[in-house]
């Protein structure tokens, strides 16, 4: 897996390579990095936090969410969240201390029931199961207490979709981090970027396998401590944490959504066609919007389709407008042979999107199209013969095999199918061998037809997202507010 996201061939890598930055921005294959000289400390965490802000500015047009890791990435976090006007949350996450050394990790605990071990340190301290196990119970009852105290009844911030910025103050094993990384990936955040002020080199590469980028100030070939890099190291009072959250919360909510900005944008359209055909839509703009996604749902099902609207959801929070609509009216749905109809159903998708494009400001910008099961085919049959109208195609659970011509579609597509849907998932791949245009074939391992296992759904936006900031980047040319 690549920086952004990207699925290789049909496997989904859990974690995937990521990109390193530190000072300046670095890319695969740059020359190693140079650790910054040891004279250039920081004067306390929000100056660190305001330095580390400058090396991420490029992910304001994302729409990012950052979160801070308790309790010294916090304010760091603050001052990172307020130079890219995003909003900010926490993740709870506790190390798992050695017996006689709390403060020397041999692991770490994460919201969502992650737990992260270093077996080779526990090797090296003689801990048996047992006592390692006692260790674990001990930092998983102060987790606990911990998202108690900070926060309270308040759910945390959505992630499912998003690009995630996790900031701490500072990395020296990494094993926090590693547990934080993976809550967020549970969570489906569909971009993670870890991003701090120091660190030791060794444990910034080691990162590189879970999170998709990391971003850091100082990486000093001698780290000994983070605190040696503060002229201020202090403590941070729980108080200022709690302090800080609460206004981060009412910055938001005087946006009218907290912890989003501006709400998006929902109407309702009636899509006039050719022969007095008038077609049901849902319109979403977010308040500034990097492309439109129009959906083609399947056989059987319509634009209110529980599936297609979670993913819409994860879409529109990641800053794309999203048309649901059904392909056709009541009165056609009665006829059996209709939904699986691919000419009729791509000539309405069509026919939909110029709708679109000439009556709404969503119309002029970028173009992907979103199909499930056979709404897929139609989906692939309407962008061969739009061209390169349509930026990109995404396939849930689809059949591409039914589309009329492979071989003519050039927008970048992904097909997603289900690990467990093995008939589908055999369609998938030989379609793909028919495609001319760049594809990808991910799997979402055990997951069935309708994605219905725990945490499936999630992936797919995750997957969504991720190809969507590939081929109609949230940095576009062509964004502009939504009207």
């Amino acid at each position: 897996m690549s920086a952004r996201g990207q699925v290789s061939h049909d496997e989904i890598d859990e974690h995937g390579k990521g990109v390193l930055r530190t000072g300046a921005v670095t890319r695969p294959g740059d020359p190693p990095l140079v650790p910054a000289p040891a004279e250039q400390r920081f004067h306390d965490r929000a100056d660190a936090g305001r330095r580390l802000a400058a090396l991420l500015e490029s992910y304001r047009c994302e729409s990012p969410l950052v979160v801070g890791m308790l309790r010294g990435g916090v304010p760091v976090a603050a001052e990172v969240a307020r130079a890219l006007d995003a909003p900010l949350d926490i993740v709870v996450v506790r190390k798992i201390g050695a017996p006689h050394n709390p403060e020397y990790a041999v692991g770490a605990v994460a919201e969502g029931g992650v737990c992260v071990i270093s077996h080779a340190t526990a090797t090296m301290l003689g801990l048996s199961g047992e006592e390692l196990g006692r260790l674990i119970a001990t930092a998983e009852g102060e987790l606990a207490e911990r998202r108690a105290r900070y926060r309270g009844t308040r759910e945390p911030l959505a992630v499912a979709g998003r690009t995630v910025i996790l900031v701490d103050d500072g990395l020296a094993t990494g094993l926090s981090a590693r547990a934080a990384i993976e809550s967020l990936r549970r969570r489906g955040a569909a971009h993670v970027v870890l991003a701090v002020p120091v660190a030791a080199p060794e444990s910034l590469q080691a990162l590189k396998d879970c999170a998709h980028e990391i971003v850091c100030v100082e990486a000093p070939t001698e780290l000994w401590a983070v605190g040696l890099w503060y002229d201020d190291f202090s403590p941070v009072p729980g108080d200022e944490v709690t302090a800080i959250l609460d206004l981060a919360r009412r910055r938001a909510e005087g946006d009218g959504v907290p912890g989003a900005g501006p709400a998006p944008r929902s109407r309702e359209l009636a899509i006039e066609l050719a022969g007095g055909i008038v077609l049901s839509g849902d319109l979403t703009l977010p308040s500034v919007a990097s492309g439109v996604v129009v959906f083609a749902h399947g056989s059987g099902s319509s634009r209110l389709s529980p599936r297609n609207r979670a993913v819409a959801d994860a879409i529109v929070n990641a800053g794309y407008a999203t048309l649901l609509f059904d392909l056709l009216t009541a009165a056609e749905e009665r006829e059996r042979t209709n939904v699986f109809d691919i000419p009729l159903l791509a000539a309405r998708l069509i026919a939909a999107t110029a709708w679109l494009q000439a009556n709404e400001s969503a119309g002029e910008l970028p173009l992907a199209f979103f199909g499930a099961s056979t709404g897929a085919a139609a989906a692939l049959t309407a962008a061969a013969t739009l061209g390169d109208r349509v930026r990109a195609v995404i396939s849930r659970g689809g059949r591409p095999d039914l589309s009329l011509d492979l071989g003519a579609v050039t927008a970048p597509t992904l097909l997603i199918v289900g690990g467990a849907d093995t008939q589908v998932l055999q369609l998938n791949r030989e379609a793909q061998r028919a495609l001319r245009c760049p594809s990808e074939l991910a799997v979402v391992p055990g997951a069935t037809h309708l994605f219905e296992e725990a945490g499936a759904l999630e992936q797919v936006s995750s997957l969504a997202v991720a190809w969507l900031r590939r081929h109609l980047p949230a940095c576009d040319a062509q964004k502009r507010p939504a009207d």
